[in-house]
């Protein structure tokens, strides 16, 4: 048997240390890590590459690590979730689920999980989005009126927002959900305390050329830089149309004429996301959808069903978890885009992700590090 845990390891730290020898002391089991590639569900290029990054997880408590989709990994809370414990349910020996949150409280998380398919709060819910609201404040709102301050508060926190959508992605399968308090610091926070800091603060450390030895079992060597991107996301953006951006996830109700009027008027990303963000969108939903414009990313890809997983990493206990599988092992891209169909879809997409990514760094790498870059095996 084993644990599955939806993560973007970006980069790997001590919290995420922590969390994965947590659910091991809990269930004493080997560990899946559905991890994303190269962009995150920030709207942003990963601190370093999805290989380097595997192999540290490997190294510190992880015994498999498969890639998320990146037409996924960019998606909202919800798409996120269900890509990752699609992936999670497919292999016959997983049987928990764990992720950190700042509760650890099952009751309530299954109560907020409940809570979002509720017949009075979808009404409320509607009206509020009628009026130009923000979904997940919506949401809050409307259960907070209909079921109380106890199950609202869980969607005040980023992590129990996302421990919902994985609890509701789990229903109807035989995966139960394992949380583990997050400890220390809060999501975000750039008040490290001890050995423990947010994945934000530590970035900016690392691109910031300041050491981060404290707070992650190892150092990285290459880093990328989101600015070095920021010519090559504007050319995009120029050359979009308002169909074009429609065509776009979560764009909906005229926001393409916004964005469209925007990219016209100014000369940088801040300004183009200052000038798009209303209470309604977000930046870090508007930052999702630029990177999206970047990929090449539409409403219909991310409809594609997820048939394979893409294996970048394992020990010898994880490669045994890999016969449990009922999906599509792939272990060589360029074997998975012969196969055809979506696999060959999301495949081209994550190859594509890895060379636009290689541009974030300040030495630009070379394209085709998915095809040559060797399975880590520790």
């Amino acid at each position: 048997m084993a644990i599955a845990v939806i993560c973007e390891f970006n980069p790997f730290h001590n919290g995420h240390k922590y969390l994965i020898n947590k659910a091991k002391e809990f269930v004493n089991e080997p560990v899946i890590a559905i991890m994303s590639g190269n962009f995150t569900q920030r709207g942003e290029v990963a601190v370093t590459d999805k290989f380097s990054r595997a192999k540290t997880a490997l190294k510190n408590g992880a015994d498999i690590v498969l890639e998320l989709p990146t037409v996924y990994s960019v998606a909202n809370a919800q798409l996120f979730a269900e890509c990752g414990t699609y992936i999670a349910r497919s292999f016959d020996c997983v049987n928990y689920l764990t992720f950190g949150c700042e509760t650890d409280d099952i009751t309530q998380l299954m109560n907020a999980a409940d809570s979002a398919d509720n017949t009075d709060v979808q009404k409320i819910i509607k009206n509020e989005m009628k009026r130009g609201g923000y979904y997940p404040r919506a949401l809050e709102n409307a259960v907070r009126q209909i079921l109380g301050d106890a199950t609202a508060d869980i969607f005040t926190s980023p992590n129990n927002i996302l421990a919902v959508e994985y609890i509701r992605g789990l229903k109807k399968s035989n995966v139960k959900p394992l949380p583990v308090k997050r400890t220390e610091v809060e999501h975000d926070s750039f008040a490290p305390s001890g050995n423990f800091a947010s994945a934000s603060y530590i970035r900016e450390l690392i691109r910031g050329k300041k050491s981060v030895s404290a707070f992650m079992p190892c150092e990285i060597k290459n880093v990328t830089f989101p600015e070095n991107l920021e010519r090559i996301l504007l050319y995009r953006l120029r050359s979009m149309s308002p169909e074009d951006f429609s065509r776009l996830p979560d764009v909906s109700e005229g926001l393409e004429n916004r964005i469209f009027n925007s990219v016209k008027e100014y000369n940088s990303v801040k300004e183009i996301t200052d000038n798009i963000k209303t209470k309604r969108y977000t930046h870090a939903r508007i930052r999702r959808i630029l990177t999206c414009a970047l990929l090449g990313i539409t409403k219909q890809m991310q409809t594609a069903p997820v048939e394979y997983v893409r294996v970048l990493g394992f020990n010898n206990e994880g490669a045994k978890l890999l016969k449990s599988c009922r999906l599509n092992v792939i272990t060589s891209v360029s074997e998975g885009v012969k196969l055809g169909g979506n696999i060959k879809k999301l495949l081209e997409k994550d190859i594509f992700a890895t060379d636009i990514a290689a541009l974030a760094y300040n030495n630009i790498e070379n394209c085709k590090s998915d095809f040559i870059t060797p399975i880590i095996k520790i």
